[in-house]
């Protein structure tokens, strides 16, 4: 199959228009018509997974962090993305766009939790995303214009797509000197009944839609109206905040994380006794959510790594912190994002690291 035919469901797992505005997320390097027949999932594109690659002809790499983040003046053979492209493995990243998603990164650490009652610990701003279109059109021409307005891209609301609204009308033109018009003749007003067609177009999709517009329409200069769309609260953000299923003691849901992410050992902070009924949680590293924990009402903060400082700002609120080390608490997510691209995709051959290490580990 193409990476072109694999990008939508990437898309469709962790949407980029939600991922940090600072982030570096989506095909970071790669030829979205290169045919692709296995992909290795990793948190990191270390030399090591890169060697792991190679090795099993991996031809799409899906990497959590991106391998391309900051600006870059100079890529050299050293370089591991350099590297990628002449071996032809293209590098995608989903990163913060996984972390706010449903079912994403840190929704996989409440379900750790057994949060059943759950929100952003901090709500993502609303980004414009789309247009209305408006547009005027002969009732008997409907059918074909809405058809490529849809196949250029618009009419898409949420998982509804030809989502569109049409209602009848008179339009009025004069054809001046040189015009042929479709309808009518120039040199006299006319009077032609039309529906008006509204749909949404997304941004990235203004072009395409308008040129096909003008392409299937049978007037000389269709009108259309371009309206950008105030953003609606969509409920996505960062973290999660929530009630547990049933009141746990510390020691009870300490070892129930240990189980849930498969590791021996995490590192605690704060009260160790008494029960907890609300916790938060914050995939990587976690102080910027701290304080939007602590306004949450958690008595329990799971995340991967917090300074020093912020580990006694929590135990001073009488909250308990619980790190897994940076990439333990997001390693997890990547067996859910092989299980739905293998859905998507039954020929194409997903396979989870095993060279991804978390530098750190605990001895």
């Amino acid at each position: 199959m193409l990476l072109r035919e694999i990008l939508p469901t990437l898309e469709a797992i962790a949407p980029l228009r939600h991922a940090e505005s600072w982030d570096n997320v989506g095909l970071l390097a790669g030829d979205p018509a290169a045919s692709i027949e296995r992909a290795l999932l990793t948190i990191d594109y270390t030399p090591e997974v890169a060697a792991e690659a190679r090795r099993l002809r991996a031809e799409l790499v899906i990497a959590y962090h991106p391998p391309l983040f900051q600006a870059v003046k100079r890529i050299g053979a050293e370089s591991l993305v350099f590297q990628a492209i002449r071996d032809g493995i293209a590098l995608y990243s989903p990163h913060t766009a996984l972390d706010v998603a449903e079912g994403g990164t840190n929704d996989l650490l409440a379900d750790a939790l057994e949060l059943v009652t759950r929100g952003p610990l901090q709500r993502a701003a609303a980004k414009d995303t789309q247009y209305k279109l408006v547009t005027f059109v002969p009732e008997d021409e409907i059918d074909r214009v809405s058809a490529a307005l849809f196949a250029a891209g618009a009419g898409r609301i949420g998982k509804y797509s030809a989502c569109s609204f049409r209602a009848p009308g008179t339009g009025t033109f004069f054809g001046e000197d040189g015009t042929t018009p479709a309808v009518g003749s120039a040199g006299k007003l006319e009077r032609v009944s039309e529906l008006r067609l509204e749909t949404v177009v997304p941004i990235a999709r203004v072009e395409a839609v308008i040129a096909a517009l003008r392409g299937a329409h049978s007037y000389e200069e269709p009108a259309f109206d371009l309206v950008r769309l105030a953003p609606a609260p969509d409920g996505v953000g960062i973290g999660r905040v929530g009630e547990l299923r049933a009141p746990r003691s510390r020691a009870a849901l300490i070892a129930q994380i240990k189980r849930a992410l498969g590791v021996q050992a995490l590192l605690v902070a704060g009260p160790l006794d008494g029960e907890i009924r609300r916790a938060a949680v914050c995939a990587g590293a976690g102080g910027g959510l701290l304080e939007a924990a602590i306004a949450g009402g958690a008595e329990l903060f799971l995340t991967g790594e917090l300074r020093h400082h912020d580990a006694l700002r929590a135990a001073s609120v009488g909250m308990t912190v619980v790190c897994a080390l940076h990439s333990v608490s997001e390693r997890p997510t990547l067996a859910r994002v092989r299980q739905r691209l293998v859905a998507a995709h039954p020929g194409l051959a997903v396979t989870l690291s095993a060279a991804d290490r978390d530098p750190f580990s605990l001895a």
